[in-house]
């Protein structure tokens, strides 16, 4: 009996049991205490497409042997940098896809070249770039503080009225904001699906997959799972980890486009500084390592955590009205999951 259960936790995962089971008891507290589950179940649906190509970032750069993109902050200020030029030039009218067409393909630049740049310093320093990606990452958040200053913007609705910089918060209203949530959308009772969000994260996912299974996807995975090996058959792993990192920046440029378009505001100054976190979090309560991942691991894993945040602020709230309880258990739940990948490290290896 002991041995069938542990083979079973062992098959599933324990961070992925735990949050599972978690997410499903606070699915029936919040039934229990009458909270408007309709509305619930559509929050989750929204951040689960919302967050799911930010997520989905963490497949290249793991798969090329780099491990978890804790400098996902330089392609999101990618994809912020291309949407602001895209909102200063008016690319935003709907023969040009909404404006959201026009973020990515502005954003492409800026991500290949910043990953190009970022992937050169990995190979620098292999073996510690999960400290080196922590610190990087948080080094161009604090320079693009700087820059939000000082950039030459001139569109009203991103400046301040008063002063010189741009907004902390820039609002998509008025150009492509939900556009995505609105596409193909439909109501079930109280539950909006939204179709357009969820399909262009399922689409991004597809992609991802069908290129892991290209010549050019295998070589950089059979880099990442074994240098010396694909060294030996004659595969160029410095070469391949630059392109992993390319893709996996180009991803987080495109997931805060689609977060900020869901979201209906476009954060700027610290606002990406923490982004990274529950991106690695997700994939790893899906049942990856800091090794091996799987597109259904982003799948699973951002479903379960946007899930059981979206369903534990609420009941939280309920339960312990005074007090800051949700966000606590946001916390804990998140940097705890990473802090289990992390301690694992040595006994794989």
């Amino acid at each position: 009996m002991n041995e069938t259960i542990n083979n079973i936790v062992k098959r599933i995962g324990l961070p992925r049991l735990i949050i599972g089971l978690l997410f499903l008891a606070t699915c029936l507290t919040a039934v229990m205490i009458d909270l408007p589950f309709g509305l619930i179940v559509s929050d989750i649906l929204r951040r689960f497409g919302m967050f799911g190509v930010l997520s989905l970032a963490m497949v290249p750069a793991i798969q090329c042997g780099t491990g978890p993109n804790f400098a996902l902050p330089i392609g999101i200020i990618c994809g912020i940098l291309g949407t602001l030029i895209a909102i200063e030039f008016n690319l935003t009218s709907p023969l040009l896809g909404y404006g959201f067409i026009s973020a990515i393909i502005i954003s492409l630049p800026f991500a290949v070249l910043s990953g190009w740049l970022y992937g050169l310093l990995l190979n620098k320093i292999k073996g510690s770039e999960m400290l080196v990606a922590t610190y990087t990452g948080f080094s161009i958040v604090s320079f693009m503080q700087i820059a939000w200053v000082t950039l030459p913007f001139k569109h009203p609705e991103m400046r301040w009225p008063i002063g010189i910089g741009l907004r902390v918060t820039v609002s998509l209203a008025s150009t492509f904001g939900e556009v995505l949530n609105k596409l193909w959308g439909f109501s079930i009772g109280k539950v909006y699906f939204p179709t357009g969000l969820i399909l262009f994260f399922l689409a991004c996912c597809a992609v991802v997959w069908v290129y892991s299974r290209t010549k050019a996807g295998i070589e950089m995975s059979a880099a990442g799972a074994n240098p010396k090996f694909a060294a030996a058959s004659g595969i160029n792993v410095d070469k391949n980890r630059i392109i992993g990192t390319i893709l996996s920046t180009f991803l987080g440029a495109v997931g805060v486009i689609v977060y900020s378009l869901s979201f209906g505001f476009l954060q700027l100054y610290l606002a990406p500084l923490y982004m990274a976190f529950p991106a690695v979090a997700a994939v790893l309560i899906g049942g990856a390592s800091t090794s091996k991942i799987k597109i259904s691991h982003v799948i699973i894993g951002t479903f379960l955590f946007q899930g059981l945040l979206t369903v534990a602020m609420p009941v939280a709230n309920e339960l312990v009205p005074e007090g800051n309880l949700s966000e606590m258990l946001r916390v804990i739940v998140q940097n705890g999951i990473i802090l289990y990948a992390l301690t694992r490290i040595g006994g794989e290896s």
